[in-house]
């Protein structure tokens, strides 16, 4: 008597892998749209937590070989055509609160930076208006740290909270964190979820005024309206990195739908058609005419994350 064949079974698929939760996990959930820059591919799965507790079991229980990938408002973010694998986490409604207490100011890690500087101008606490100046998330700030205008998040830090990756919470002092230029020493694994920041007493009429000034200067001087990731590559020492995009003359030079921005040399943008790909080469040639021109060697301050598509194959 014949054996009788067995059927193969299909792969699992990712989303059947994971453990419950109180947030929501989408299959295929679609990314561009979320991004300033308007490009990219799906994630395999968004995970949008209800709140900490909620991300913390879900790190916990999760299988190993699953790559985690945080976003927040992807604003200095760009997600490749072939979008994310794994489980992109999304910070939402339940990471944004933010209080006031003497000088300092405690915000969830997807509290918007502008929100937080909002935030301490009428608690009459200065020294964060420069974080008005930055469209992000505290979160991305954190693990970036990211400045503007003469101050950095190191400078006004005074500890972050983060789960590690297995969902045990970690209280982290500023001096723990390692920050320099466009840089934190916490591992990358770790999900930051909240932040205390430190400033000093002022009127909120002076605070205001300040913050006022920087939001003049940035419509001034950057195409805040166009499709962009903010800025692209960070300063090399000694440089500005706009400086020398302008001498190798790559301003205005386009590929495909993307644009070095006329307006700001160190800004790409997306025209209106463009994929990741012609966003990532157009940054790719940049870099390479600087380096011809100038010898030094641009690094990328936008985030780049995901895959590119697979080739087409010949007909």
């Amino acid at each position: 008597m014949m054996a009788a064949k067995r059927t193969p079974t299909a792969p699992q698929r990712l989303i059947e892998r994971l453990p419950p939760v109180r947030g929501r996990l989408s299959e295929n959930a679609p990314l561009a749209q979320l991004t300033w820059l308007r490009v990219g591919g799906p994630a395999e799965v968004m995970f949008r937590p209800a709140d900490v507790e909620d991300l913390a079991q879900f790190l916990a229980r999760k299988p190993k070989d699953v790559k985690v990938t945080v976003i927040g408002v992807a604003s200095n973010l760009l997600i490749r055509d072939g979008g994310v694998k794994g489980v992109v986490v999304r910070l939402g409604r339940g990471f944004v609160e933010i209080k006031s207490e003497g000088e300092e100011i405690a915000a969830g890690a997807g509290a918007l930076d502008l929100n937080v500087a909002l935030s301490a101008c009428a608690a009459g606490i200065a020294g964060l208006e420069f974080l008005s100046g930055i469209p992000g998330t505290i979160g991305g700030g954190l693990r970036m740290n990211a400045g503007a205008y003469g101050a950095e998040f190191k400078d006004v830090l005074v500890a972050a909270a983060a789960l590690d990756a297995k969902g045990k919470r970690r209280e982290l002092t500023a001096a723990e964190m390692e920050l320099s230029y466009r840089h934190c020493g916490v591992a990358e694994d770790w999900v930051f979820v909240s932040a205390r920041f430190k400033g000093k007493r002022d009127e909120a009429q002076a605070i205001g005024a300040r913050m006022a000034a920087i939001q003049a200067q940035r419509e001034e001087s950057q195409p805040i309206r166009a499709r962009t990731g903010g800025s692209t590559f960070a300063n090399p020492p000694g440089h500005k990195a706009w400086e020398l995009i302008d001498k190798a003359g790559c301003r205005g030079l386009k590929l495909g739908g993307a644009q070095v921005s006329p307006k700001h040399a160190n800004f790409l943008i997306n025209t209106g058609e463009a994929s990741a790909a012609d966003v990532e080469n157009l940054g790719e040639e940049v870099r390479r005419r600087v380096l011809e021109k100038s010898g030094v060697s641009l690094e990328w301050e936008i985030r780049r994350i995901g895959v590119a598509p697979a080739p087409e194959a010949a007909p």
